[in-house]
């Protein structure tokens, strides 16, 4: 079992930048793929950014240039770097992860992304 906790979500300008925060606890952390997903208002959840415990990472197109994905495993901690934010970037974004070799997935409560003039 993992608990997850984001933060770092607010107001941001277009072409500005906000950095998120997961932390999870309760588990081996190491041994977790990490995801951001977003969902906005009238759009399905969508897969952001993904990083294996050994630092594999992918992107979505949308995201690719602007967005970077890391992990501080000794802080069982993920990040997400947003760069350039578009307004089409406003979302929940949520933290999730995924025990290797298990169907479980665990969800963070999510937070809020708003880009706006």
């Amino acid at each position: 079992q993992v608990q997850l906790v984001e933060s770092g979500g607010g107001l941001v300008q277009p072409g500005g930048s906000l950095k998120l925060s997961c932390a999870a606890s309760g588990s081996i952390f190491s041994l977790y793929v990490m995801g951001w997903y977003r969902q906005a208002p009238g759009k399905q959840r969508e897969l952001v950014a993904a990083i294996t415990g050994a630092g594999t990472t992918n992107l979505a197109d949308s995201v690719k240039g602007r967005f970077t994905i890391s992990r501080d495993n000794a802080k069982n901690t993920v990040y997400l770097q947003m760069n350039s934010l578009k307004p089409e970037d406003t979302a929940v974004y949520y933290c999730n992860a995924g025990p290797v070799r298990s169907p479980a997935r665990y969800w963070g409560q999510g937070t809020q992304v708003t880009v706006s003039s």
